[in-house]
């Protein structure tokens, strides 16, 4: 687990002041170790730099100010390998390949066995050089083997060619700048914003998104022309001519016609998942199991004891939460696991508020609770943490999925919206109700977000007249059935949101978060079940209910769904520093010009729905968004 930075100048070389200061902005995501390499005119050096162990000092140089068309760099959280055989950027034998690696992969051994049996020799125990090997063993077509998540960069000189890839769900960030004069690319947009050749601009585009679906819609961002590769892609750089080409390496399968009994899905579901576990636990590092007291991550520490005999577990205690963390404590109890709880108070809470809500990149609408259980983590001595996430997105999990078919149903009325007149805020929820055509617009719905008519009411004319509100670029096959919303779910609810504020939340404190749902035997065998195995449209996550059976409690497995946040709307309603921090961003931000300040008077002053808060909150987050990453 790792950070990763590079960029390549295609008409000039230019300062290596650039990567130094792109590595230092990342620098949160690995503390233990970096380096650099640098080509400049056929010239290629590695080096060290200020981070560096005593003994890459002693092997490599201190990177100062070197001039360089192409730069990698690296900073390194130490999980497998410790040794400095594990260092990056790492190189062939023949010094042609170079690789920066982002993540894990968790069948490295297995394909190491394979690699060796073709002739492959390897200097080292890390998955990093087992990637770097089946890349020169298969080329692009490596990818699709790496059972894990990543992000990675190969710069190929024997082929003249650059490569960035992205594992299947987007579990591992990577963005890019590409101009006429560059490519620049990092694991956080920070970093990007360091080089000479990127200039922070807002992307209206990717701002609207945002508004509509609580996160920006990959492949854009917020920032103009900065970009996230997209899940299970790779991106082919000429180094030549500088022509850029995108592919991918996976696609969702599609479900089976082929009868499945619910034994026999429940039986190779518990088997798959026991396995995801076993090969995600191994590290060189001490790991956690994190417990949110819901069926997820509790099936998890659950499964875990029988692969480790010393399993720790702990959960994070908020206001409200009692009853998630009476679960998890006697979930733990039940399967006999060490297990800590975390209280985060309301002091705790609000403590560095501002600077964790600038540290997400684009504004956001929630308290990010793992934040505070990535610094416990931390505090604990754990660099890895088995987390839940993803079986929500896998197995139906969400309350809003069981309105599918009433949403089926009711969209034969569509053609009543045109006939709603009054301007009133229920007759609006009716008619944006109502115009709701497609799974797309479904799923936005869904998100508890901003609404179309609310986002162009807030934002000034003059910028949304530059918007481009028709979202169809978007949309996916747009299947008429619960296969249709979990393509949705999978790539904008879990790439695009999920694991993208994830691994922010992690890396912030140099933690590194693990997701056994999402291994790639999981997720092609339950996107392939038939859709009636997987989703009954009364009972959220079924399929895992019926697999958790023989391990959890009874309370656990009856426990309502419930989203692991703070409740902003208590510290909205009940703490005045809350509401002066409210109050004094939105006074600042009414005076940018962006948006309508009536509007936004009128949605601070008017709170009467459950979730008007969401959108406040929006907007505090984009004011502070635009403090951090705009104004000197």
């Amino acid at each position: 687990m790792c950070g990763i930075s590079g960029y390549y100048s295609f008409h000039k070389s230019i300062s290596s002041k650039n990567i130094l200061e792109m590595n230092k902005a990342i620098r949160h995501r690995g503390p233990d170790d970096e380096g650099f390499w640098i080509y400049s005119n056929g010239e290629r050096v590695s080096f060290s730099g200020n981070d560096s162990t005593q003994k890459i000092k002693e092997q490599f140089p201190v990177l100062k100010d070197e001039n360089s068309a192409i730069a990698l760099g690296f900073r390194r959280l130490s999980i497998i390998d410790l040794s400095e055989k594990g260092h990056q950027p790492m190189l062939s034998e023949d010094e042609q390949i170079i690789i920066t690696f982002n993540g894990e992969i968790y069948n490295f051994k297995k394909l190491r066995t394979e690699l060796e049996s073709l002739g492959h020799f390897f200097r080292s125990n890390s998955d990093t050089e087992v990637i770097l090997k089946a890349y020169q063993e298969w080329g692009n077509s490596a990818f699709a083997k790496l059972d894990g998540m990543f992000a990675v960069c190969i710069v190929d000189l024997f082929s003249q060619r650059l490569v960035l890839a992205r594992d299947r769900v987007g579990m591992k960030p990577l963005f890019y700048h590409y101009s006429k004069n560059g490519l620049v690319w990092a694991s956080e947009i920070k970093a990007l914003l360091k080089n000479e050749l990127v200039k922070p601009e807002i992307n209206w585009n990717g701002v609207y998104t945002n508004f509509l679906f609580q996160t920006t819609l990959a492949p854009q961002t917020c920032f103009q022309h900065i970009f996230s590769l997209e899940s299970a892609s790779f991106m082919t750089v000429d180094l030549n001519n500088h022509k850029i080409i995108k592919d991918k390496f996976w696609e969702m399968p599609s479900p089976s016609e082929k009868n499945i009994s619910e034994e026999e899905a429940v039986r190779t579901i518990d088997q798959l998942l026991s396995e995801s576990i076993s090969e995600q636990l191994y590290a060189d590092v001490p790991v956690a199991v994190m417990m949110s007291g819901g069926i997820d991550s509790t099936l998890i520490a659950s499964k875990s004891k029988s692969f480790s005999g010393h399993i720790n577990t702990y959960t994070v205690s908020y206001p409200f939460s009692e009853e998630e963390v009476n679960n998890a404590s006697l979930a733990a109890r039940h399967f006999g696991v060490l297990h800590k709880i975390k209280k985060v108070n309301d002091d705790e809470a609000l403590k560095d508020l501002k600077e964790n809500i600038q540290h997400f990149e684009e504004p956001y609408s929630s308290f990010e609770v793992l934040i505070n259980a990535a610094k416990y983590a931390h505090d604990q001595n754990f660099k890895v943490v088995l987390s839940g996430n993803g079986a929500d997105e896998l197995f139906a999990g969400y309350s809003h999925t069981l309105k599918l078919n009433r949403w089926l149903l009711m969209r034969n009325f569509n053609f009543m919206s045109p006939f709603i007149f009054t301007k009133d805020k229920f007759s609006q929820r009716v008619k944006n109700y109502f115009s709701q055509d497609n799974m797309f617009d479904f799923f936005r719905q869904s998100q508890i977000s901003m609404m179309p008519f609310e986002a162009k009411s807030l934002i000034k004319p003059d910028i949304y007249s530059k918007i481009d509100s028709n979202l169809s670029k978007y949309h996916l096959s747009e299947t008429k059935n619960y296969s249709g919303y979990f393509e949705y779910d999978m790539k904008y609810s879990l790439s695009s949101h999920h694991v993208f504020r994830d691994d922010l939340s992690a890396m912030k404190y140099s933690v590194e978060f693990r997701y056994p749902y999402l291994s790639n035997s999981l997720i092609d065998y339950v996107s392939s079940l038939p859709q009636n195995i997987r989703f009954n449209g009364t009972q959220n996550k079924p399929l895992l209910r019926k697999t958790a059976e023989k391990y959890l409690p009874h309370e656990v497995l009856n426990m309502p769904k419930k989203g692991f946040s703070f409740p902003v709307n208590y510290f909205i309603k009940n703490e005045k520093r809350v509401r002066d921090f409210i109050t004094e961003n939105l006074e600042c931000l009414k005076k940018r010009n962006f948006f309508n300040a009536e509007v936004i008077d009128q949605w601070w002053n008017h709170q009467e729905h459950e979730y008007d808060w969401v959108k406040i909150w929006q907007l505090v987050t984009f004011e502070l968004w635009y403090q951090k990453y705009f104004e000197k």
